[in-house]
């Protein structure tokens, strides 16, 4: 994952991830970069791996989640050593991210001698920091957050989640040293600071290019019958974004919200079964009834579920399963695996899969790609397939040889086989279906 895109100054501009950043399109020593580039830097858990220091800075391996990752490498080519500069700015309290506020905070010293403030930094989901802002940084002044600015930053947002990116919102605030004075207990359990009124900074959105070989692993499971839903916490404008680039929306399936636009009339106004395709929204899923979900599983052949919690890829399954269907379910965190659980088969990651997923599931992807499920699938399928083979061979040689017994037993008629012709029989049958295995077992060698 790489950063791709940064908003701030009202303005959309391409990160530079180049070493030596020679593409860069903005001015590091701006106000706007600085104050993105500390909450970025700050407000992050991630940290390069130790004996690194030789290795340039794109290709060190990471300790921590992915998207922190990216932000991480993203500051240290720009700004230089974010170990440094985050020990000059001591962590004193932190909430870490969580898949119900989609938000984190930490709050820090200061390495500015003269202002003995503390400073609270913050990202997340964009859409819940800004909620939490009631002020902008634009161009050196922090000014009102107008409904003009919400509306540069609804543009923004659609813009880069279009994109198939992840869009993170930052934000920070200045405590007053009168209410926070230096030495104050600042509690995360029992929250005794400000999380709203805060000062909203931009946005930096990455980039993870699915592997090359998704949309083979896509096409494969639909020619294979088999249905694929995408469950997500990204925003609907990336999910769906991602999906048409891996082929989980195929081109020209319209969602209901497509067909509106093209219509030019409002969204109540299309029939939801007029749509092959459907984008589902969290909240809309948490207010949905079961028969409401059976009926989006039922009537659209390809759906995406996002800015979903885990906690409802359960009730996603729950749904599958009432349909009758043979659910597989992917996962790799804590919260993942009751419905790793619940699945018919459940699949964890094993390389960025938690312990306890992985214990909750029943198969465990070794090198965490989606085109391993469709070889197993592929092998599960060969060996059924043999197998029935298989069956269907022994049935249609022995039940032959079976039967004059049986007319010999039940209605005393003569045997037309003797026992030395059976054994005959049955020799020249194994030699033949032997020699085809050998031949089968040398080619695939």
């Amino acid at each position: 994952m790489t950063v791709a895109h940064m908003w701030f100054d009202n303005t959309i501009i391409e990160a530079d991830t180049s070493e030596d950043q020679s593409g860069c399109q903005y001015d590091k020593k701006s106000d706007g970069w600085k104050a993105l580039s500390t909450v970025a830097g700050l407000c992050n858990r991630a940290e390069f791996k130790a004996g690194q220091d030789d290795v340039p800075i794109l290709k060190r391996e990471v300790n921590g989640d992915a998207s922190e990752a990216a932000l991480l490498k993203c500051v240290e080519l720009a700004m230089g050593s974010v170990k440094d500069f985050r020990a000059r700015n001591k962590k004193v309290c932190e909430i870490p991210f969580n898949s119900t506020n989609k938000y984190q905070v930490s709050i820090h010293e200061t390495e500015d001698k003269n202002d003995p403030r503390y400073l609270l930094v913050m990202k997340g989901a964009p859409e819940r920091i800004l909620e939490r802002c009631t002020s902008i940084f634009v161009n050196g002044a922090e000014k009102e957050l107008d409904e003009e600015m919400k509306e540069a930053f609804n543009n923004a947002y659609l813009e880069l989640g279009g994109l198939g990116e992840r869009v993170l919102g930052f934000c920070d605030y200045m405590l007053p040293s009168d209410k926070y004075p230096l030495g104050y207990p600042f509690d995360a359990d029992n929250v005794n600071f400000p999380v709203h009124g805060l000062r909203f900074i931009g946005l930096m959105s990455m980039i993870d290019p699915p592997r090359a070989a998704v949309p083979d692993a896509v096409a494969k499971c639909r020619s294979a019958g088999i249905k694929v839903i995408m469950v997500t916490g990204d925003h609907p404008i990336t999910a769906k974004a991602i999906a048409k680039s891996v082929g989980i929306i195929s081109e020209g399936n319209e969602t209901v919200e497509d067909i509106a636009q093209r219509l030019n009339i409002p969204i109540k106004e299309v029939d939801p079964r007029e749509a092959k395709a459907a984008v589902v929204h969290g909240s809309e899923l948490r207010d949905m009834t079961s028969e409401q979900l059976d009926d989006v599983l039922l009537h659209h052949t390809e759906i995406v579920f996002a800015r979903t919690s885990p906690q409802q890829k359960l009730i996603i399954v729950e749904g599958c399963q009432r349909m009758g269907a043979i659910v597989a379910v992917t996962g790799d965190g804590v919260n993942d695996s009751p419905a790793l659980k619940k699945a018919d088969i459940g699949v964890a990651m094993g390389i960025a899969g938690s312990d306890v997923s992985k214990q909750a599931a029943d198969m465990i992807l070794l090198d965490d790609n989606f085109a391993s499920i469709v070889t197993g699938v592929e092998e599960g399928r060969l060996i059924f397939d043999n197998l029935k083979k298989s069956i269907a061979y022994t049935l249609t040689s022995n039940i032959p040889e079976i039967s004059p017994f049986l007319f010999f037993m039940i209605a005393s008629v003569p045997l037309p086989l003797g026992t030395v012709t059976i054994l005959c029989i049955d020799l020249g049958t194994d030699m033949v279906s032997l020699r085809k295995v050998l031949k089968l077992f040398s080619s695939t060698n």
